[in-house]
């Protein structure tokens, strides 16, 4: 496929805008660009013949399975996208007076109250863009709340070698020094582990719950008592809540801050680039810290809080990605509790349903029954065979589906992660269980054609050695 820049031809455009009508300004020359802007000169027709093929080379959850573990790739009800094309919504400016922009306020601070609801916090912040922004903004109140008390000393954060590997970025982004704990064998916290690193230092722990193995701690609550009693704060990451929401809060399991993410759990799109949320929560004697502006209502009036000495400060500008609180918000009011409550509880039907399916061909490094998701692990046919995850994943694309997470967490070799979500059929799960077992069985008998694999795609199995040496990053005019 050719680049748009290929496509171009001197002279040709598309525009029909009429002449300028008012008075035209000239900028003073240190004010201009110093070289031609370059942008590609062609046809309405041409360019949208061009985004028409991108757009086929794109590959989302209306395509086909996309059973991408630790991200709850779920299918999103298009009512959210109505809700958020809404003229009163959609139309509005982040600077105009909050007066004029009640609805939108009272989007927030109703979504805000659902998700306390949900999470067992007390106050929650928008501002964050992602989920890592999210872990980010969570430990900077962390920080906060220590250096209020005048604790500086506590300047290490605890992180599970399973932890998804933007929690300890995100620790030491905030300034801590991140301390790894081993997980054990069966894929929970090691808490002996933990107790042996725990002291007067410690500012945090960070952990999902379920955790990155698809596995529900069950010594969550002695876990979370352990830090506590050290002095120091739990940090909840939300990236797993799809298996428990409308089940259980991580307020109740002792967490003191947590992050969600809009755009996984509460169906909103997400992927190449965004918008996402990543919304952060905290419990009451950590909302003087939160992010401003915040919303607040008095007397049936909303109104932005702009000023608290305490608060950290602003982390993205305005407040939030708020189109991505309006689709989150609907889908809690269509679901409603118990609603969210049956989608938990048919992600994690369907994540244990095609493990068990699968379990006999493929090696499941844990027995337990899994929440929302499970890793296998092809570490047996690759020293068999030399077939690896990677080929298991290149293979399925010929057959239109979505590879799953791949070699993560770190702590499984060859590990591939399953998340099928709620949203998919007994059907579509029956046959993608049958592909899969197809691919192994070819595997076994022609592994060589797994190496080549994909072959029905636009573009084939490039050489990832060259790729990753030779990179070519621009285009060259």
């Amino acid at each position: 496929m050719k680049l748009i820049f290929e496509k171009s031809k001197a002279g040709r455009g598309c525009d029909i805008l009429p002449s300028c009508d008012v008075p035209i300004v000239e900028l003073d020359d240190n004010m201009k660009r110093q070289k031609e802007l370059h942008l590609p000169e062609i046809s309405e027709t041409d360019i949208s013949r061009h985004y028409t093929e991108l757009m086929k080379r794109t590959f989302g959850v209306n395509d086909g399975f996309y059973p991408l573990g630790s991200c709850t790739m779920k299918y999103n009800p298009k009512i959210n996208d109505e809700m958020a094309k809404l003229p009163g919504f959609s139309n509005i400016h982040p600077l105009q007076p909050a007066s004029t922009a009640q609805g939108c306020l009272e989007v927030m601070k109703t979504t805000e109250k659902y998700l306390c609801e949900i999470t067992g916090m007390d106050a929650i912040s928008f501002q964050p863009a992602a989920g890592a922004h999210g872990e980010f903004t969570g430990l900077l109140l962390i920080r906060a709340y220590h250096e209020a008390r005048k604790d500086e000393k506590r300047n290490k954060i605890i992180v599970p070698d399973s932890a998804h590997g933007t929690n300890p970025a995100s620790a030491a982004m905030a300034g801590f020094t991140v301390i790894n704990i081993t997980s054990t064998k069966d894929g929970y916290v090691d808490l002996e582990e933990l107790k042996k690193v725990v002291g007067d230092d410690t500012a945090g722990f960070m952990l999902t719950n379920p955790n990155t193995v698809g596995l529900f701690d069950k010594n969550i609550l002695e876990i979370t008592e352990i830090i506590h009693k050290a002095g120091g704060l739990n940090y909840y990451d939300g990236a797993n809540l799809n298996a428990i929401m409308g089940i259980a809060r991580p307020g109740d399991m002792g967490f003191d801050v947590v992050h969600l993410n809009l755009h996984k759990t509460f169906s909103t799109p997400h992927g190449g680039g965004g918008p996402g949320c990543g919304p952060v929560g905290c419990k009451e004697s950590l909302i003087k810290f939160l992010p401003l502006p915040r919303v607040e209502e008095e007397n049936g009036v909303y109104k932005l809080i702009l000023e608290r000495e305490e608060s950290i400060g602003r982390v993205k500008g305005f407040y939030g990605n708020f189109l991505v609180v309006v689709r989150a918000l609907t889908y809690i009011l269509t679901l409603g509790g118990n609603g969210l409550k049956y989608a938990s509880e048919n992600a994690v039907l369907n994540a244990n349903y095609m493990m068990h399916k699968l379990k006999d061909i493929y090696k499941m490094p844990f027995s337990e029954p899994c929440m929302h998701e499970f890793v296998m692990t092809v570490e047996d046919l690759k020293k068999e065979k030399g077939v690896s995850a990677l080929d298991i994943a290149k293979a399925l694309l010929d057959y239109g589906i979505h590879p799953p997470t791949m070699y993560f967490p770190l702590i499984v070799h060859e590990a591939l992660m399953l998340e099928p979500t709620e949203t998919e059929s007994k059907e579509t799960l029956d046959y993608v269980i049958e592909i899969l077992r197809e691919v192994y069985e070819e595997a076994m008998t022609n592994p060589e054609s797994l190496h080549q694999c994909p072959k029905k795609t636009p573009i084939g199995r490039p050489d990832e050695v060259t790729a990753a040496r030779n990179p070519v990053l621009r285009y060259h005019f």
